[in-house]
């Protein structure tokens, strides 16, 4: 698919766009407030170095993204003309926004916008043929954009076969923005040329999703440490008692499977050091803002309890093997990060991967980026590498190959 991690599609760079109309998806799926105003603004942000390199060619740029989950029905809860609005706001120039993606008043809105100009439209996932990838629907998003090309940015999604994403590539040339570029190259990098030692640490409370990411990550890591749900799951597959603790028991096959891979990279003997599972846990009784934490040893959670953070023990150890880390790749905090009690060891992590500018940190999973990126508000840019993309990069960094990407022109090298 790559050759050293290089991108294999065409990209905005490959095509000659000056002057024309482009259809581009990008992922505008961010957070609201409850008076409806953007609550992070980090996928918009990451969107503009296609939007402004676009604009820069002279382009009529109509973008187009999901946000939320209506349900193929019109709900203006998630609608995303406060997306378009801080999209404004952050070009420091106007942007048009349409209350619909398809049909006369989208397409008369385009008509009548000039070049060098940006409309956003509303939500794609107002109409159920978008998550039914319907190629009725893609064809009317093309059509009535009047678009010349279509251009995948929208990372976050290029895992789903979806109508804005796969379907559409039938009805326009499709090639890659800078986004969506970056994302491939930095993450696929990272698990083929690393620089040594690469330290993967993987949490998270999607537990069956992160399995064969880790899986993956074997050959390729160093060393891997396990916190979050993920290790509950480990710790109780290995007999312990997890009392209340969020963990799957029926991934026994999968695990067993881990550790023989392990087994055969490095030994019975350095097993333990190469996948780094706690030795103690931060338990509570409650998941409440204002709850409190014990620290237990890893066997000695009891009947009515919640293991909802690595202990300090584990902590210490995590550190002390990240702090000859020249890669490090971070996936799925390590604790309930939502309730500060819980959040001690992903803070930890997060402060000393921020203070070491010279390794190279790629956080990816969208609870990753989101505790990253509000941890510390200064110290949020200190990373290498924070992905936009949930599912996307855990799919990518499996071996997965992404609809959203395969459906685009291949590039000839």
């Amino acid at each position: 698919m790559t050759i050293g991690g290089r991108f294999y599609k065409l990209t905005i760079d490959d095509v000659p766009l000056r002057g024309k109309t482009i259809l581009l998806r990008a992922d505008y799926n961010v957070p609201l407030t409850k008076d409806g105003h953007v609550a992070d603004d980090y996928r918009i942000r990451s969107s503009l170095p296609t939007v402004k390199k676009l604009l820069g060619y002279g382009c009529k740029v109509v973008i187009i993204s999901h946000l939320g989950r209506p349900d193929g029905q019109r709900n203006m809860e998630f609608s995303l003309e406060p997306a378009a609005q801080r999209l404004a706001s952050l070009l420091g120039r106007s942007v048009r926004f349409v209350d619909d993606c398809v049909g006369h008043k989208a397409k008369m809105a385009i008509k009548r916008a000039p070049k060098n100009s940006v409309t956003v439209l509303e939500n794609v996932r107002f109409y159920p043929g978008e998550e039914a990838n319907d190629s009725d629907f893609a064809k009317s998003l093309a059509e009535d954009s009047g678009a010349d090309y279509f251009v995948q940015d929208g990372f976050g999604v290029v895992h789903r076969a979806h109508a804005s994403t796969a379907a559409i590539t039938q009805f326009l040339p499709s090639v890659a923005g800078v986004l969506l570029e970056h994302e491939y190259t930095t993450i696929t990098t990272a698990m083929r040329h690393p620089a040594r030692p690469l330290v993967a640490v993987m949490g998270g409370a999607k537990i069956s999703d992160k399995l064969p990411v880790l899986n993956a990550m074997i050959p390729v890591a160093d060393t891997i440490v396990v916190g979050g749900a993920l290790a509950n799951t480990f710790l109780a597959n290995e007999g312990m008692k997890m009392g209340k603790s969020k963990y799957e028991a029926d991934q026994t096959s999968v695990i067993d499977e881990i550790y023989a891979r392990a087994t055969k990279k490095v030994g019975k003997e350095q097993l333990d050091s190469f996948l780094i599972l706690p030795t103690d846990l931060g338990v509570g009784t409650s998941l409440e803002k204002t709850a409190t934490r014990k620290d237990v040893a890893a066997n000695h959670v009891g009947a009515d309890e919640m293991a909802l953070d690595i202990g300090p023990q584990a902590v210490a150890k995590m550190l002390d093997v990240l702090s000859t880390a020249k890669t490090v790749i971070w996936n799925g905090t390590l604790g309930y990060s939502g309730v500060p009690a819980f959040a001690t060891a992903s803070a930890k992590l997060a402060g000393m991967l921020a203070g070491h500018p010279d390794v190279t940190s790629i956080i990816g999973g969208g609870d990753t980026a989101d505790f990253v990126l509000h941890w510390d508000k200064k110290r949020g840019a200190s990373f290498s590498h924070v992905s936009t993309g949930g599912g996307a990069s855990l799919e990518l960094m499996s071996g997965a190959k992404l609809p959203g990407i395969e459906a685009l022109i291949d590039a000839r090298r």
